[in-house]
């Protein structure tokens, strides 16, 4: 990530009331992605699961 440190975006994940999690699963919500995604984001899209950019997970949040 580029925009927020992996902790900052957890914090706010949860201050908003979500969970952050280590690794995704079919009750994953959405994984948020830096420049180089790697193979969560691809298990996520093979689940279905939203898959947000870190700007795009930033204006969620405003």
């Amino acid at each position: 990530l580029q925009l927020f440190t992996r902790d900052e975006a957890e914090r706010l994940v949860e201050r908003w009331g979500g969970r952050a999690a280590s690794s995704v699963s079919r009750n994953t919500t959405f994984v948020v992605v830096g420049q180089n995604a790697g193979s969560k984001a691809e298990k996520a899209r093979d689940l279905n699961v939203t898959v947000l950019t870190e700007t795009e997970f930033k204006r969620m949040l405003e």
